[in-house]
């Protein structure tokens, strides 16, 4: 990639309230990638667990159902997916808590799954650590640009509930060669003034990890329940750590970002309804 031959990338997200209800999700994810397909964007993030709801414990076949459903209306649309969703692989029969990505044109790219499961610190540990399969760290090619995904405590590796050292796999991403990093969210959140300590600690390990990396990070969360504050800020961050978009803290949002790389120089414009 040269200087005299920049690429831009349009990204989209979607802060959504994920629930268990399918049919609800479905209903958001096409909201957005009709907001998307109208901002020309190139591809959609949505947040962990957006289609199956965060659990996994869902009906199988009614995921694969509102999968396709949902894939149908991206391909109509043009618009590529970063979709999260926990999904059971056909080929392995386990269960994962993945970013799956689809190329514009419906092609299916592979998927992240989720490496930084949560659990309780007691042994045996407690959560969802004991519920989702996991897979090796990789990168994707999205029209030439590099690109990976994280999940949620991928990101920033929350002490309280990390078993293991942080693998700063932001890090281990921009090693690969990853330009942008999709991270979709879907945290804890109370009325407790604990939940703006975490806001804070998820916010600060978001622009440090970008700018250490050098990195263009998307990150969207859920906004369910619509009277709380999301658990972490969704937005558009840029190589050196600073904001190029950022949505309200709660309710649902889109926005799309173009995003122009070249070697190591980089600028870009954001829109929102």
């Amino acid at each position: 990639m040269s200087s005299s031959n920049p690429c831009r990338l349009r990204v989209a997200g979607a802060q959504m309230p994920v629930t268990r209800d399918i049919s609800a999700n479905v209903a958001a994810l096409e909201r957005a990638i009709a907001f998307a397909a109208a901002e020309e964007a190139d591809v959609l993030l949505t947040p962990e667990g957006s289609l199956s709801g965060y659990t996994p414990h869902f009906e199988v076949d009614a995921v694969r159902g509102a999968l396709a459903h949902v894939l149908g209306k991206a391909r109509e649309a043009h618009v590529g997916l970063a979709l999260g969703t926990c999904f059971v692989e056909p080929g392995d029969g386990r269960c994962y808590n993945q970013v799956r990505f689809y190329a514009g044109s419906g092609e299916f790219l592979g998927f992240h799954s989720k490496i930084l499961t949560c659990g309780s610190l007691e042994d045996p540990p407690k959560g969802e650590i004991n519920d989702y399969a996991v897979s090796p760290l990789r990168t994707f090619d999205w029209g030439g640009v590099t690109v990976g995904a994280l999940i949620c405590n991928d990101l920033w590796a929350n002490p309280g509930c990390t078993r293991q050292s942080d693998p700063h796999l932001t890090q281990q991403l921009a090693r690969l060669g990853a330009r942008v990093v999709f991270h979709a969210v879907n945290g804890g959140r109370s009325a407790s003034p604990w939940s703006r300590v975490a806001w804070q600690y998820h916010e600060a390990n978001l622009r440090m990890r970008a700018r250490a990396g050098k990195l263009w990070i998307v990150t969207v969360d859920s906004c369910a329940p619509d009277d709380l504050d999301c658990s972490s800020p969704s937005g558009v961050l840029n190589p050196e750590g600073e904001w190029a978009f950022q949505a309200p803290v709660r309710h649902e949002a889109l926005f799309c970002h173009e995003v122009l790389l070249e070697p190591r120089s980089l600028q870009s414009t954001s829109t929102q309804p």
